[in-house]
């Protein structure tokens, strides 16, 4: 058996649509069951998911305190099965994309995390700067379609499709409350990947990525601006800084964000600014903001939260 998570605050929107699309999901072997967690919507998305119960295999949550994470934390106690797969209130499934995880997690007992590929649903049509100047993957969470199947990095299992080995969960692992959406606008993104990395460093496990198990992002308009993206920047600053210091630490290859790399990061793009403005270059210059973002939230991340890594164990909440 397999429990899939969903948080969701204020998802009234999609969650229809969500939830809809998880009636046609074809069972696992073993069986599922779905958890919703209500993290303290105000827009009644609690009493859509509600509303599907007589539909699906389906248990609702309410978690108060804002913050993904600590959402998903709290869903974990209604854990069962021996897969906790994850997914979010704006990504639509396809039909086979639990028997594809529940395949996956059966033909390769050596890894214990396993992604799946994460498809653009635009709400509108996108327009050419948005399609080829827009880095897809960190701006909207869209796997690389040049990804095939078979072991990957753990940065590179993704929170709208991704599963863990329940094993873990009940041997005290859990998600760093401290990241991933909570209200504020400059959060640090990658908790799901914080999770991932940490997992594979403190017990030497593996990834694998399952192309076939495929979900639909719908990317909102609202997401779509220049203003948006360029925000979303700062957040993946502070991912990036954060997973080069926890890669760097272990001895593995990473990227250096350290005070050296950020100056020089910072220096450069302040240059290649100024020219591609000089230059009427509208492609440079937003290429040099999107940069220049990134490496101010490296820099805020290394200055103001100096991000220390808890224990590889994190006790969240009762044991699961």
């Amino acid at each position: 058996m397999l429990t899939v998570f969903i948080a969701t605050h204020n998802g009234a929107e999609t969650l229809p649509r969500i939830l809809t699309a998880h009636q046609q999901l074809l069972a696992p072997r073993g069986g599922w069951k779905l958890v919703i967690i209500d993290n303290g919507s105000d827009d009644g998305s609690a009493q859509i998911a509600r509303s599907f119960a007589d539909r699906l295999p389906l248990v609702v949550m309410h978690e108060p305190r804002r913050g993904k994470n600590r959402a998903l934390n709290a869903g974990l106690r209604e854990l069962d099965g021996d897969l906790a797969v994850f997914s979010d209130d704006d990504s639509l499934p396809e039909s086979d994309w639990l028997v594809r995880l529940r395949t996956a997690a059966d033909a390769h007992p050596q890894c214990a995390v396993f992604g799946g590929r994460i498809l653009p649903l635009w709400e509108v049509e996108p327009e050419e700067w948005q399609l080829h100047w827009v880095h897809h993957a960190p701006a909207f969470g869209i796997t690389d379609p040049g990804w095939q199947d078979g072991p990957c990095d753990a940065t590179k299992v993704w929170g709208p499709n991704m599963a863990i080995r329940a094993e873990w969960f009940r041997k005290g692992y859990r998600f760093d409350e401290r990241l991933g959406p909570n209200g504020s606008a400059i959060y640090s993104m990658g908790g799901e990947t914080e999770l991932t990395l940490r997992l594979v460093i403190a017990e030497q496990l593996a990834c694998w990525h399952c192309r076939d198990a495929r979900v639909h992002h719908i990317i909102k308009g609202r997401t779509m601006t220049r203003t948006w993206i360029l925000k979303r920047a700062f957040r993946l600053g502070r991912c990036v800084h954060r997973e080069s210091k926890r890669n760097a630490g272990a001895g593995r290859p990473h990227v250096p964000r350290d005070a050296a790399a950020i100056c020089a990061g910072l220096a450069r793009e302040v240059v290649n600014l100024a020219s591609a403005y000089k230059a009427s270059n509208a492609r440079g210059v937003f290429e040099a903001r999107w940069q220049l973002n990134v490496w101010c939230g490296c820099l805020y991340e290394a200055l103001s939260t100096r991000y220390e890594p808890r224990h590889s164990v994190l006790d969240v909440g009762p044991p699961v």
